[in-house]
């Protein structure tokens, strides 16, 4: 885990690649804090429809608007927020996040591989464990540039993540007195 001597208060916005545990991370959480909780890919897809229908009808320049969109909203409602793994890919995404708290989730690709695996994720559909390397890759240096704290998910119980979660945004409630 990685923290800086300071963050932004506000929402809480959990990052990371495919299968890095955003969603769960990111529900219990909130949960744990008492705040609301929003998937922004199941906001998508209920509003939307599928998002491997999004990809392959409209494609990705228009999914991602629509992800920059639901980012924005969720973001206005405050609480904890769960992007997709591709939402820091636009530039309206980013800017949306500049007064929220984000966590990075990351994960290897070993620990990766059985959690995506039969995944109907668009990104995966050929490639399987390399493709999502590749787009790990080509999204890291963002992540870590977006990042004010880093989680690791590999081999630690989820449980564990969720109370370093806490225990980081609790801290900087307290010594920033912001709320999430």
């Amino acid at each position: 885990m990685s923290t800086p001597d300071r963050a932004p208060h506000g929402p809480v916005v959990v990052i990371g690649p495919m299968g890095a545990g955003k969603s769960s991370v990111g529900k219990r959480v909130a949960k744990a804090l008492g705040v609301p909780f929003t998937d922004t890919d199941r906001v998508i897809a209920r509003e939307h429809g599928p998002i491997p229908g999004i990809f392959a009808e409209r494609g990705e320049p228009a999914f991602r608007e629509l992800e920059a969109r639901a980012v924005r909203d969720a973001i206005a409602t405050g609480g904890v927020v769960s992007v997709g793994g591709g939402a820091v890919t636009h530039a309206d995404t980013r800017d949306a996040m500049a007064g929220a708290r984000v966590v990075l989730l990351t994960v290897s690709p070993e620990a990766v591989a059985e959690r995506i695996a039969d995944s109907d994720r668009p990104l995966l559909a050929q490639g399987g464990i390399d493709a999502w390397q590749t787009i790990l890759d080509a999204r890291a240096a963002t992540y870590a540039e977006l990042a004010h704290a880093t989680f690791d998910t590999s081999r630690r119980p989820m449980s564990h993540v969720v109370q370093d979660v806490v225990a980081w945004v609790t801290a900087q409630d307290t010594t920033t007195g912001g709320t999430p």
